[in-house]
């Protein structure tokens, strides 16, 4: 009977709600409503589990994403600060490690393609 977990859990909740509204002192396949309840309380815990994890997941995305503005700021100090320093540079080792492309081995960004139009004339 295993199928969609968020459709497994609805009919869960859904039989103990039932249950409780419709029939609460009956029993069904030797059980009560609270021995029933006793026997499917993991996969509720472990539904409340994934939600808490997922809101702490949630929050500590928008806290990196926070973090990372200011952190950003202080990468972009630190490479300003090589490249402008004499004895490093654009052209340095230093800065190719920190993965950006030197200077030298920049390409101009000019192509001689040739034109794709079609010539006029016969």
């Amino acid at each position: 009977m295993a199928g969609n977990p968020k459709d497994n859990g609805n009919k869960i909740t859904a039989i103990i709600k039932a249950w409780k509204d419709l029939r609460p002192t009956k029993s069904f396949a030797g059980m009560t409503l609270a021995q029933f309840t006793a026997k499917v309380q993991p996969s509720l815990d472990a539904r409340t589990l994934i939600g808490q994890l997922d809101d702490q997941m949630t929050a500590a995305t928008v806290e990196r994403d926070n973090n990372d503005v200011v952190s950003l700021a202080e990468v972009l100090l630190v490479v300003n600060s090589v490249k402008g320093d004499p004895a490093e540079g654009e052209d340095g080792e230093l800065y190719a490690a920190f993965g950006y492309v030197r200077k030298s081995e920049r390409k101009t960004g000019k192509t001689n393609k040739p034109s794709k139009k079609a010539p006029l004339g016969p």
